[in-house]
């Protein structure tokens, strides 16, 4: 290092450079002025600059090492393994995406008549992070749309505050003048945007409602779910065929690229991917049927006073469901339209239930609807001969092993007499039934767990499997739930009374018809379906419900067949002067059927009745119930040929 000194004596330095002969005469002058200045202030010979340490110098070296390390390690962080969060927030502020929406799937009956429509509506939708930062800006554009949209400001401001999602629904279906002015003042309303959506309206909504169901909007968790598919403001399958077949109606949303600038300017737009309408459904519905039905059902459901009713027809070759009847029943546009809150409420706290599908979910005591699956049971079982006669005299008595006195009598509605199997189904014989059930003198009975074992064969105590949300199985009970549920002993009472449909037994109409098709059909128990194909926009079939198989063979052909005569006596009459149905008889097609009458106390009973025709080649299988019947009366037997004169001369 460079240091500058000064001598100890200028005088010696003058003398040595005479010496060399190398001083000039201004130096003399200089080194004079120096010398006095040396010594007025006192300057001695020091350094002016001093060498840094080593301890200082590696001090130095170490804390710019650090420096560099870390910021070293910070930039690996930011450019390598946080570089997907980071580029992904760059083109978070430098794009927006936005949904391209398309037509949710149509709803089609059989012949094509179209029963659901998608209307058009806009829905405004909020941006949290595209609202201003600066308070009194924000506060003003929630003020303008406030005053747009007619709603309170404390309101909206109070749902973007609680809403914890980035996108909001502000106001859904907002009307037409509303609409053009949040497009006409848009870019002053940052964050805000007016989103086309569609909501569903239903054709003649009471009379399919518990089939098509209804759609609404759809939560945060679900569209956090699917996020491809859905956005905030859409809707979503709720009940019926709309839930079922949510995959399959949805609409699969296009997206538009905008890039913007940093001043927010849209630059350019990209379509990223195309929409795609969701696939509509054709059903196997009579949508005519449908309709029939309901209207029939209503008039007697009010005639007679019962509390409700339900119908259900199927094809007995597929398992198509014609025709699905809850009575009574709802708008489902109500729903989809968002309906008045107080007008929600009082549907849903409705005491007559209408939005209950009794089809599917309401389970009865069905009474003498029992006995052709018991002489099923009984002729499988080779318990008895299709030809041997009971006299039914009106009664049996059954004695009191405890008290002889007190033996326990179960009667008959009628005397019948000698009595044959066929005869007793078309009578509706109930001491034949005991004898067969529960066994009585000479003849054995099935007993709890053969008749269980064959009620499950004919699928009374399972779902069947419908294509629509909300089944529920029937219940036949046994000894086991019995001394568990009601801590007592199942004795042979309960055995008689399970034989003609009566006791703890609850059955749906559906689990109830699709048994009787198996019999219609000649031994194949079909699970129903309501949908027959899906197709596209274009109406090309893309895939088609083949019958489905639950259970074959499970009941001799021949005993069917034997079965099914009995049900076709209770029409014609034939050796069975009381038969049950014979207004059935002047139909124009051959029809076989079975009534049961379920006792509720009171003198009020559920009314059922089974029907299937025509005889030689079954079309249609109609089972309806009507609940809570004051007094005995066969009050759903004029329904069902009403119904069958109709279908089979319309």
């Amino acid at each position: 290092m460079f240091e500058l000194k000064f001598s100890k004596s200028l005088k010696d330095r003058k003398i040595k450079r005479i010496f060399e002969k190398d001083i000039d005469p201004h130096d003399v002058l200089i080194d004079s002025l120096a010398q006095k200045k040396e010594e007025e202030i006192g300057i001695t010979e020091k350094k002016f600059e001093v060498p840094l340490s080593k301890r200082i110098l590696w001090f130095f070296l170490v804390f710019n090492l650090i420096l560099i390390l870390i910021l070293f390690i910070k930039t690996f962080q930011l450019q390598v393994l946080n570089n997907k969060e980071y580029v992904a927030k760059a083109d978070e502020n430098k794009f927006i995406f936005s949904s391209i929406k398309a037509e949710r799937g149509i709803i089609y009956d059989k012949d094509m008549n179209q029963l659901v429509f998608n209307e058009p509506n806009f829905d405004l939708v909020l941006n949290k992070k595209n609202l201003p930062e600066d308070q009194n800006e924000k506060i003003r554009v929630i003020k303008e749309v406030s005053e747009i949209l007619g709603v309170d400001f404390n309101e909206i401001e109070k749902k973007i505050e609680e809403d914890q999602n980035q996108q909001i629904l502000i106001s859904e279906n907002i009307d037409h003048q509303s609409l053009i002015v949040f497009e006409t003042r848009i870019d002053e309303l940052p964050g805000f945007r007016a989103q086309k959506s569609s909501t569903r309206f239903y054709k003649d909504a009471e009379i399919f409602s518990h089939l098509i169901g209804y759609t609404g909007r759809i939560n945060k968790e679900e569209q956090e779910a699917a996020p491809d598919y859905y956005s905030i403001s859409d809707y979503i399958g709720r009940d019926g065929l709309e839930k079922s077949y949510e995959n399959i109606l949805r609409v699969i949303p296009g997206k538009i690229q905008t890039e913007r600038d940093a001043l927010d300017n849209p630059i350019s737009q990209k379509l990223i991917s195309s929409s795609e309408s969701g696939k509509s459904l054709v059903l196997w519905l009579d949508s005519d049927l449908q309709r029939k039905v309901t209207q029939e059902l209503e008039n007697t459901i009010k005639a007679i006073g019962a509390k409700n009713g339900a119908a259900v027809a199927l094809d007995p070759k597929t398992g198509g469901v014609l025709s699905l009847v809850s009575i009574p029943s709802f708008d489902n546009n109500s729903f989809s339209k968002g309906a008045d809150p107080e007008e929600l409420k009082d549907l849903l706290q409705n005491p007559a239930e209408p939005l209950f599908n009794r089809v599917i979910s309401g389970t009865y005591l069905i009474g003498s609807t029992i006995k052709p699956l018991i002489a099923s049971a009984a002729l499988e079982e080779n318990l008895i001969s299709p030809q041997k006669k009971i006299n039914c005299e009106g009664k049996i008595t059954i004695p009191n092993p405890w008290n002889p006195e007190l033996p326990t009598i179960k009667k008959d509605w009628t005397i019948h007499g000698l009595t044959d199997l066929k005869k007793a189904i078309a009578e509706s014989c109930n001491v034949y039934f005991y004898t067969i059930g529960g066994g009585y003198d000479d003849q054995n009975g099935l007993g709890v767990v053969k008749i269980k074992k064959y009620l499950d064969l004919f699928g009374w105590e399972a779902k069947t499997g419908i294509d629509l949300p909300g089944e529920v199985a029937g219940f036949v009970p046994d000894k086991d739930w019995k001394k568990r549920t009601l801590k007592e002993v199942w004795v042979d009472g309960d055995t008689y009374n399970l034989s003609i449909g009566q006791g703890f037994l609850k059955i749906t109409p559906l689990e109830v018809a699709t048994a009787f098709s198996a019999i219609a059909n000649g031994g194949k128990l079909l699970q129903p379906q309501v949908l027959k194909e899906i197709i596209d926009g274009d109406k090309n079939m893309i895939s088609k419900n083949e019958p489905k198989i639950i259970r074959d063979n499970f009941i001799d052909q021949n005993n069917l067949e034997i079965v099914r005569e009995g049900m076709r006596w209770a029409v014609t009459g034939q050796n069975s002067p009381k038969a049950s149905s014979v207004i059935l008889n002047s139909l124009p097609v051959s029809a076989a059927a079975k009534t049961g009458t379920a006792e509720l106390g009171n003198d009020h009973y559920n009314n059922w009745v089974t029907v299937f025709a025509p005889y030689d080649d079954p079309q249609i299988v109609l089972t309806i119930v009507l609940y809570d019947v004051e007094k005995l009366q066969a009050a759903a037997l004029p329904v069902a040929k009403e119904l069958l004169n109709w279908y089979f001369t319309k």
